[in-house]
């Protein structure tokens, strides 16, 4: 068993979106009620929310920070076709808001001509990066020349992906080995169109992005996307929500010297789970790429875990009313999570996309506690 709390989030519509901070002590939720409210750990491990701010003219559909190298700084992206940057400022000594935070926007990207329904901050090796994607089957990638201006963004890439995107995911391998790498995901319906995944690789030749490789077996919606930590790894791992939870390897194929095109990639699917047996909304990873969380329709978070022979097996599953799960009275105790107040009754409102309101709000409050659980591998110092 494990111990559920729940967060009074006041939100005043659906939760679309949590973000932990890189240390996990800050915590953003986002919702249709055009709000975005930050959170903070306090030491006894209850949350308080800190801020809580207007930021958008229609549904907010994703939020994420920025690594703090960077500051404290937030994006958002919403359905009235624009993302934001924001920025949190503590009051200056002979301010009357001394000592105090409040949190402010430094930007407005307005290049999409539909819904924004992903953003992204690079790896931090890559510098101030951000990446949106839109319903018009455009992956836009912008920089910021000067982390000290965050009014400033520059749009450097503009990458057609032919389908409406849902998702994105950046491959955060630092090694130079690796080129800088997106994965996409779309959610467009129609089954006959295969490949809903696509990946791109920047090409230093040409400096733009590639189409490297089309995931042609993932022919339903595709809710989520996530590369797993890379940890010194020749190949990638990419974890896809979508009516089930698949899990990708992708193994760079030797490039010949002369060779100017993007990497080809021997493509092995190592793990696909319908246990949720529902659409399946997010997956996550935790640090050291042992264990993936994910949230489905069915109310539940799974956990799943590879054993030394790489074969994947559910380890644990999460209820966000702490209730037993049939079936799981051999998972791991004494979980502690952290639950949004909408997943009781939002169980029974929801339906389609919307239900990410408390299933999101479980796979991002979960996962802070359960990742503690795996011990990292002996390369991780």
């Amino acid at each position: 068993m494990f111990v559920a709390r729940s967060i009074a989030a006041d939100h005043k519509d659906l939760i679309h979106d949590v973000s932990y901070d890189f240390h996990g002590r800050r915590m953003a939720t986002c919702s249709s009620d055009q709000s975005v409210k930050v959170w903070d750990k306090s030491e006894s491990g209850d949350w308080h929310c800190t801020a809580s701010w207007k930021t958008h003219s229609g549904s907010v559909w994703r939020v994420t920070w920025a690594h703090p190298e960077f500051g404290q700084v937030l994006a958002s992206c919403s359905f009235d076709r624009t993302a934001a940057v924001w920025e949190e400022i503590v009051g200056e000594s002979n301010d009357k808001q001394r000592g105090q935070s409040h949190w402010i926007k430094r930007t407005t990207l307005v290049d999409s001509r539909t819904s924004v329904t992903d953003v992204k901050f690079a790896p931090k090796h890559m510098g101030l990066m951000l990446t949106t994607c839109s319903a018009d089957g455009v992956v836009r990638v912008y920089e910021a020349p000067d982390v000290m201006n965050l009014s400033q963004w520059s749009l450097q890439h503009e990458i057609s992906c032919k389908l409406s995107c849902s998702c994105i995911s950046w491959n955060p391998s630092s090694s130079r080995a690796h080129p800088p790498m997106i994965a996409v995901g779309s959610d467009d319906s129609n089954v006959m169109y295969g490949g809903k995944v696509q990946i791109y690789e920047y090409n230093d030749n040409t400096r733009k992005y590639a189409k490297a490789e089309t995931l042609m077996t993932v022919t339903d919606a595709v809710h989520d996307i996530a590369f797993s930590p890379n940890l010194g790894r020749s190949f990638h791992v990419l974890a896809i929500a979508t009516k089930d939870v698949r899990i990708f390897k992708l193994v760079p194929l030797r490039k010949e010297s002369s060779s100017t095109g993007p990497t080809k990639f021997e493509v092995q699917i190592v793990a696909q789970f319908d246990n949720h047996n529902s659409q399946v909304w997010r997956v996550s990873w935790n640090i050291t790429s042992t264990l993936l969380a994910s949230s489905g329709d069915d109310g539940c978070v799974r956990l799943w875990k590879a054993n030394y022979m790489d074969n994947w097996k559910c380890t644990g599953i999460l209820k966000g009313d702490g209730s037993p799960v049939n079936g799981s009275s051999g998972q791991p105790g004494a979980m502690n999570t952290m639950v949004g107040s909408t997943v009781q009754t939002s169980q029974n409102a929801l339906n389609g996309s919307l239900a990410t309101d408390c299933l999101t709000a479980l796979l991002s409050l979960g996962l802070t506690d359960t990742a503690a659980l795996t011990p990292p591998p002996p390369w991780v110092n």
